[in-house]
């Protein structure tokens, strides 16, 4: 891989990952308009481990809350606002990971095209626009419920249709709950966690099995750049979020979306 495919792809990944504009189409147009080759399994893994570092980071203080409220509840201790959330985050979690586990090999078979991504960007996109209009804004991510989190759980199975967005999917279920813009963004985030840990974990399984050649080099500066842009765009994005709305990323997506059909109709 050359330094500017390592910078573009670890920028892609970092930057969409937490943005409600979906990271796979924005990875097909690399390979779209300048011919550019897989990047490996390797390269993969090292970007999702840079992603999960940073929403680790960012939401330190509310992992640890939630962890030793979490066990604490385990042992009796009692319930609080740090455990429910943590168990709703668990709950929240098995909808895709089951899905994903039985049902990755067929969405890679049957729905990894380019069209298909076209139309889920644009699709999801109008969806998180009515959304967000409609949305009463009533409820921080501490109010989510367990049936709330268990819906956002299985809006959450939609990204693994690419072109949807795993966070813009989330966010937009979660404001159709009646959560805050934030309090959805910040439950997407959250929720993000055991999801990557998850998908990483895989990733690392098979490349352990695996003869695939490792690019150290690569690797270090991919994870660093996916790692630092990916905390940027957590904390620029919930800075700006209740000022601006998600009228501009609906906006984003529907040009990206016409433009995936046009180049895809000029190739």
């Amino acid at each position: 891989m050359s330094l500017l495919e390592i910078v573009v792809l670890a920028l892609i990944q970092g930057l969409t990952e937490f943005l409600p504009i979906s990271s796979s189409a924005h990875l097909i147009l690399p390979s779209q308009l300048l011919g550019w080759q897989d990047q490996g399994l390797a390269f993969d893994l090292i970007l999702n481990i840079g992603t999960l570092a940073a929403v680790l980071i960012y939401f330190r203080v509310e992992v640890v809350n939630m962890s030793v409220a979490w066990v604490g509840s385990l042992r009796g201790q009692g319930k609080t606002q740090d455990s429910r959330l943590a168990w709703w985050i668990i709950w929240s979690t098995i909808p895709a990971a089951v899905v994903g586990f039985f049902g990755k090999s067929l969405v890679e078979t049957y729905l990894r095209s380019g069209y298909v991504i076209a139309v889920t960007t644009v699709i999801f996109g109008l969806l998180l626009w009515w959304a967000d209009a409609q949305a009463k804004q009533i409820k921080t991510e501490y109010q989510t419920g367990l049936k709330g989190a268990i819906l956002i759980g299985f809006a959450q199975v939609l990204a693994l249709i690419p072109g949807t967005s795993r966070s813009g999917i989330t966010i937009t279920a979660g404001l159709m709950l009646g959560l805050t813009r934030s309090g959805a963004a910040r439950f997407s985030f959250l929720m993000s966690i055991p999801i990557i840990g998850m998908a990483s974990s895989y990733d690392l399984l098979k490349l352990i099995l695996s003869d695939e050649y490792v690019d150290w080099s690569a690797l270090y500066l991919g994870a660093g750049i996916s790692f630092a842009s990916a905390l940027l765009c957590i904390h620029g994005f919930l800075l700006l979020l209740n000022k601006v709305g998600m009228m501009p990323f609906v906006i984003y997506r529907l040009l990206l979306g016409g433009a995936l059909f046009y180049i895809l109709a000029m190739n």
